[in-house]
C-alpha cells in the first residue's frame, strides 16, 4: 500500500464515521481533490489486499469492522450510529473509535436478541461468546459469508 493508497483509505475510513454509511466513490473524490476513477483504482487495490470489500458495483461493502449494508448489528456510540459485519466487528467498531457504546444484536443460533454496553472497553455481560462458523484461516474465501 503506497501513500496515495493508504490517504483515500483513511478518507474512505474518515468519512465512513462521519457519515453513518459507506461513502461513494465521488463523496471520496471530492473530499480529496481527486477522480472518482482514481477513488475506484484505489478501492480495487485495496479491495485485493483486503484492506476493504466492494460489492459488484463497486461501491463500499465493508471496511471492516464497519458495514455499508444494513446488518442484525447495529453499534450507536460517539453520537452516531452504524452497522457492523458481524458481532465480533461491533465491538471493532467501539474500539476504533475509542468510544463507549451500544451493540443490539441477536443470537444467529437461537435468535434471543441481545443488548451489550460496552464501557472503558469492556461489555457490561462477559458471559458472551462469539462463534464463527469459518476457521479463521478461511475467512477471506468468502468474507461476506463469514
Amino acid at each position: 500500500m503506497d501513500a496515495v493508497d493508504l490517504s483515500l483509505r483513511n478518507t474512505t475510513y474518515a468519512l465512513f464515521v462521519r457519515l453513518g454509511r459507506g461513502p461513494t466513490a465521488a463523496e471520496v473524490a471530492a473530499e480529496t481533490g481527486t477522480t472518482t476513477t482514481a477513488v475506484q483504482e484505489v478501492w480495487e487495490r485495496l479491495h485485493e489486499e483486503h484492506a476493504i470489500v466492494l460489492g459488484p458495483e463497486g461501491e463500499i461493502r465493508m471496511a471492516n469492522p464497519f458495514s455499508a449494508v444494513p446488518t442484525p448489528h447495529r453499534v450507536e456510540a460517539a453520537g452516531r450510529s452504524w452497522y457492523a459485519n458481524c458481532a465480533w466487528d461491533a465491538f471493532g467498531i467501539c474500539a476504533a473509535l475509542d468510544a463507549d457504546g451500544r451493540i443490539a444484536t441477536s443470537c444467529l443460533d437461537c435468535g434471543e436478541r441481545l443488548r451489550v454496553e460496552v464501557r472503558d472497553g469492556r461489555p457490561d455481560d462477559d458471559s458472551l461468546v462469539f462463534h464463527s462458523l469459518v476457521d479463521a484461516g478461511h475467512w477471506w474465501d468468502d468474507i461476506v459469508f463469514t
